[in-house]
C-alpha cells in the first residue's frame, strides 16, 4: 500500500529535534537567564541554554523539563513554561541538520537553588538576560526572541508574576515590571492600572522595612492568565 501510494520513507532525510530552555529570573535586581556551560563539542567551553536531543518515546516538553532537571538541577514543579518558537536554520548546528524547539521558563526567586552542572554542562550559572557571554550556537537570537515574548507576556497577561515570591508589596510588583520593560512606570498609573486588571489581592501580612510597614499582596488564584482584550501594564 506504501509503494502504490509513492512514498519511501528512505527517500527523505530525517533531521534531528533538540529542546532549548530560556529559563529567567529576577535576582539581585536584574533580569536573570541560567546558562550551562558546555562539556561536549561542538562550542565546548561555551555557553548555552539546557537543553538537548529529544528522545523517541518522550514529548517535547517533557524533553524540556527533563534537560532542565539534568543539565541544572531545577525541578520541574518550580517553573512556568511555555514553548516560545521553533528555530531551523540549516547551518545552525555545525553536526548536522538539527531543528530546535525553544522553551521559555520562568522562576521565583524564593524557588531557587544554587544551580549545578550535570549531564553534558561543565557548570550552569546566572547572568544578566541583557548582558550575556557569548552564547554557542544561535542561542543569542533565541534569547533576544525570549525577551521580547516575556515583555509581550507582561504586558497582555499576568504570567509575569511567576517571577515573583509568593508574596510581594506592590512597589516590589512595580519594580519587577520595570527591571523586565526597561522603562521607568509612573507609579499611580501602574496600581491604576493594577486595579482594573483584578490579578492581585491583599493578604493579612506586612512587609517590614523600616519605615512605614508595606501590605504584602499575592496573585489571585483565580485570575485569568492571559488578557487579550486589553493591555495591562505599562
Amino acid at each position: 500500500m506504501v509503494a502504490a501510494m509513492g512514498y519511501n520513507p528512505d527517500k527523505y532525510d530525517k533531521p534531528s529535534v533538540t529542546v532549548d530552555v530560556v529559563l529567567f529570573t529576577l535576582l539581585d535586581e536584574a533580569l536573570k537567564v541560567l546558562l550551562i556551560k558546555r562539556k561536549l563539542t561542538p562550542f565546548r567551553g561555551q555557553w548555552a541554554f539546557p537543553g538537548g536531543f529529544v528522545r523517541m518515546d518522550e514529548s517535547l516538553e517533557d524533553a524540556a523539563y527533563r534537560e532542565l532537571q539534568e543539565e541544572t538541577g531545577v525541578p520541574r514543579e518550580a517553573v512556568y513554561l511555555e514553548q516560545l518558537y521553533t528555530f531551523g536554520e540549516p547551518e545552525r548546528d555545525p553536526r548536522m541538520r538539527v531543528i530546535t524547539v525553544a522553551y521559555f521558563a520562568l522562576v521565583g526567586a524564593d524557588k531557587l537553588e544554587p544551580p549545578r552542572g550535570g549531564d553534558d554542562a561543565a557548570d550552569a550559572q546566572w547572568f544578566s538576560a541583557y548582558n550575556p557571554p557569548p552564547l554557542a550556537f544561535d542561542h543569542r537570537q533565541i534569547l533576544e526572541y525570549a525577551i521580547t515574548r516575556l515583555r509581550y507576556k507582561l504586558e497582555y497577561s499576568a504570567v509575569g508574576f511567576q517571577l515573583l515570591p509568593e508574596t510581594f508589596t506592590l512597589r516590589e510588583l512595580q519594580r519587577a515590571y520595570e527591571i523586565v520593560l526597561g522603562e521607568k512606570l509612573d507609579k499611580g498609573n501602574f496600581r491604576s492600572k493594577l486595579r482594573k486588571a483584578d490579578v492581585v489581592e491583599p493578604t493579612a501580612h506586612y512587609q517590614d522595612s523600616g519605615g512605614r510597614p508595606a501590605r504584602l499582596y499575592r496573585f489571585k488564584s483565580d485570575a485569568v492568565a492571559e488578557v487579550k482584550t486589553r493591555r495591562l501594564f505599562p
